[in-house]
């Protein structure tokens, strides 16, 4: 390993009434991965956002030094023409445009205001060849799976000679296949003298490629340590937590009751194409205090199950039954689906969960208005103490329930979106990927949540890419694979390998 690249020192970053930032200091050097941990609101993305310009020079106490230089940003395209890139979690990506148009979009190659597009796409094509994609420069990206979205950002980057190249929770979204595909690009330009930081809360990825480990809690950097002294999840969570977690999920004394879902023959007719079968013939149950899983690789139709049965949010010439407590219930729209005793918790929080510019207590109190209202009129008395409640009861960080939840950490999002439906008053939940982007800390929390549900005899469904997560939270396992469910085990008979073997067996 050569110097530092970049030496971030002693970084203060003050919101009002907040210090994000508190004389955190991170070291890079040139070649290296670096990996930045933390729980959620630890103040990681902040730090990236002082980097890059966004919060620009002045706006902070500190000193970044940048390549042996005193280094002042003062926007992001500033931090840019220095070779510093950042790809966000939420990826920055044109979809109706073509592959070429993104790698360039801003940065065209055009002689005399004119497009060179036999130019563009020669290079394109090099870039693509790079990060490993064979498709098309004219391919559209929206037809792209995200895996391949991701390595499109990444070419992006490699377009505007980057030297340092920052990526913001890379797997979070994706396979187990693209994850490690994504990972052996980065190995891959690290070979090549690319010096990265990866934020990641997956710490087995951690291990896998990190040469370096810095952790960020509240604000303050409390540890960082090299490959060679050992990176260990164990400690990484015991710095992130300020605790030890030898359980990661915690325990509960099991009490299954009477049946109280059951979902008979339920097949679905994809949106787009009338001819494909999505979902087929598909049966399980759920009982009181019961947390079931539904384990499968993505594309296996988890989500697409989940919200065809809460009010048809996806697909058409859907049939089947679903019953509550023995009887037949309509469920043919979200309404009605919430009036049987349904909730929804979506993968996606930030696009189809939250309404991210309104405030906690609008979010919170959204799917019942009917409970905080005088007939047609909204008691902002009444919305604003169901807020409070929730706020206390799920831990959510923020300075108060009128914060907007754009403002709000990964893991406080997600609280948020929780609190929503609980406020419902479901009989049963479906969690689809309810811990994806949130860190050890956060997730044991939610995790204690769905053991309080399932405590008060609620049924619990849990959608997860995690098989680890599934097995230590889960009573039952389902496991589906295109469309159809092809196995189902007591957790105490379940394994990664069997439902694995499940999976590539059918």
């Amino acid at each position: 390993m050569q110097d530092a690249l970049l030496d971030m020192r002693s970084i203060t970053k003050t919101f009002p009434g907040v210090k994000a930032l508190d004389d955190v200091s991170l070291k890079v050097r040139t070649g290296e991965i670096h990996a930045i941990c933390g729980e959620n609101g630890a103040g990681k993305s902040t730090l990236m956002k002082v980097l890059s310009g966004v919060y620009p020079a002045g706006s902070y106490d500190g000193e970044i030094h940048y390549d042996g230089a005193l280094a002042q940003f003062r926007d992001i395209s500033d931090s840019e023409a220095r070779g510093i890139i950042i790809i966000h979690q939420e990826l920055a990506l044109v979809p109706l445009l073509s592959i070429a148009e993104n790698l360039f979009l801003g940065n065209e190659n055009a002689r005399g205001g004119v497009i060179d597009w036999r130019e563009t796409n020669r290079r394109t094509e090099s870039l693509l060849r790079k990060v490993g994609l064979r498709d098309a420069p004219t391919t559209l990206v929206e037809k792209l799976g995200v895996g391949k979205q991701q390595l499109v950002e990444i070419a992006k980057a490699l377009a505007k000679d980057v030297r340092l190249l920052i990526l913001d929770e890379p797997t979070a979204a994706l396979s187990e296949s693209d994850s490690q595909a994504l990972l052996d690009l980065m190995l891959e330009l690290k070979t090549q003298g690319m010096t990265q930081i990866i934020i990641s809360h997956k710490l087995n990825e951690v291990r896998r490629i990190a040469d370096t480990v810095t952790v960020i809690r509240d604000g303050q950097s409390v540890s960082s340590f090299a490959a060679s002294d050992g990176i260990t999840e164990d400690r990484i969570v015991r710095d992130m937590v300020g605790r030890s977690m030898e359980n990661r999920y915690p325990p509960r004394t099991r009490r299954i009751g009477d049946l109280l879902m059951r979902v008979r023959d339920w097949s679905v007719t994809h949106p787009d194409h009338a001819d494909r079968k999505a979902i087929r013939d598909v049966e399980f149950d759920v009982r009181a205090g019961e947390v079931v899983g539904i384990a499968g690789l993505m594309g296996s139709g988890r989500t697409e199950l989940a919200m065809s049965i809460f009010g048809r949010s996806w697909g058409r010439n859907i049939t089947g039954t679903v019953e509550m407590h023995g009887k037949p219930v309509d469920v043919s729209d979200v309404g009605r689906a919430i009036r049987a005793g349904l909730a929804y918790v979506t993968e996606d929080r930030k696009s189809l969960g939250l309404i991210l510019d309104d405030t906690i207590t609008r979010n919170i109190t959204l799917a019942n208005l009917a409970e905080v209202a005088r007939g047609p009129v909204l008691n902002d008395r009444a919305e604003t103490q169901v807020a409070e409640r929730y706020r206390k009861d799920l831990s959510i960080r923020t300075p108060g329930v009128f914060q907007k939840v754009v403002n709000l950490s990964g893991g406080n999002q997600q609280k948020v979106v929780l609190s929503k439906w609980l406020f419902v008053g479901p009989e049963v939940l479906i969690l689809d990927e309810p811990t994806r982007g949130i860190d050890v800390g956060a997730k044991y929390e939610i995790y204690g949540l769905i053991n309080d549900l399932a405590a008060a005899g609620k049924g619990v469904v849990m959608i997860s890419s995690e098989m680890p997560e599934l097995l230590g939270m889960c009573d039952r396992i389902y496991v589906m694979n295109e469309g159809t469910l092809v196995g189902e085990m007591p957790t105490s008979e379940a394994s990664q390998e069997r439902i694995m073997s499940l999976i590539v067996n059918e």
